[in-house]
């Protein structure tokens, strides 16, 4: 990148002059003098100082764009140049939610780096909408997504479900109403909640249980909130976390019920009992996301391909 294209945006993404000469290792005054040349050359300001912090002009946001057009020119040339040099090296930067990177991703990534040991991962963790800016802003080479809104933004290819469960403290009084339908860990694992003659509780019959869900903006809460505005009765929410993986040890310790994917169940001891809900539409496809205007490095492309093999068929 040439120079001064560095120099703005470093200000921009330290939101200050002493700050962005600090990570320039330069002194503010010589970071000063060499914007305000390029201002002067430019004919308008690229950063409104009277701003706190500081920000960018309408020139200064144009200049950014053509700052971060240089970028991705940039990091295309740099995969297309590796991919001729060296076939099966390379990096891959994964942009994904805790659950997936915590319980979906590590045998996949540790088969894919048995076969491919020479191409790096990075790893990038946050909810979907915030995974989804990072590709859009090429910060990351792919992400994962079952939002339809989400998906249809950018390239994408379908690689398995999940099934959305209720898992209910054991020590519940409501659990000897569906004594029936209640469902253990070992029977998750063996998947007799997908089977058509499973059976299927109504969300009514537990309105009255506190409940742990996610933070807004998250799949899962939006699934539920819609879970239970199809059932037309409100949550009791005692709780709301980040992660679904810590509604799940406070759900088995007796806090209080929750929402979780079929693939978190994993250990066959668990004391929580499973529902699986009538009417509503649990089941979620997630799909692998890249940029429409990226360029796909073969070590991209084949992660891509091996996390469809590794997931066909669905579950």
């Amino acid at each position: 990148m040439q120079q001064n294209m560095r120099y703005v945006y470093e200000i921009y993404r330290q939101q200050s002059f002493s700050k962005a000469a600090e990570a320039l290792f330069m002194t503010q005054p010589a970071l000063s003098i060499a914007i305000a040349k390029l201002e002067a050359e430019i004919g308008m300001p690229l950063f409104d100082r009277s701003t706190r912090p500081i920000s960018l002009t309408p020139a200064g946001r144009i200049y950014l764009d053509a700052i971060e057009q240089t970028n991705y020119l940039e990091q295309d040339l740099r995969q297309r140049l590796n991919d001729i040099r060296q076939l099966n090296t390379g990096e891959v930067t994964i942009g994904s939610s805790h659950y997936l990177n915590a319980y979906i991703l590590p045998p996949v990534l540790t088969g894919f780096q048995q076969e491919f040991p020479k191409i790096q991962f990075h790893l990038s963790e946050g909810s979907s909408y915030t995974m989804a800016q990072q590709l859009k802003r090429r910060e990351i080479d792919l992400t994962f997504s079952c939002d339809d809104d989400i998906i249809k933004a950018f390239d994408s290819w379908p690689l398995f479900t999940d099934t959305i469960l209720l898992a209910v403290p054991q020590s519940f009084p409501v659990n000897q109403h569906f004594k029936a339908q209640a469902l253990t860990a070992k029977d998750i694992s063996a998947c007799r909640h997908l089977a058509p003659d499973c059976p299927e509780v109504p969300l009514a019959g537990f309105c009255q249980e506190p409940l742990i869900v996610l933070h807004k903006g998250n799949n899962l809460r939006q699934r539920v909130a819609d879970f239970f505005h199809q059932a037309g009765i409100e949550p009791k929410i005692k709780l709301e976390l980040a992660q679904m993986a810590t509604a799940y040890h406070l759900a088995e310790a007796g806090f209080a019920a929750t929402f979780l994917s079929d693939r978190l169940i994993v250990h066959p001891h668990s004391s929580l009992c499973f529902y699986r809900l009538a009417g509503m539409h649990s089941k979620r496809t997630f799909h692998v996301l890249t940029s429409p205007q990226r360029y796909l490095s073969r070590a991209v492309q084949k992660l891509i391909q091996y996390l469809q093999d590794t997931f066909a068929p669905t579950r």
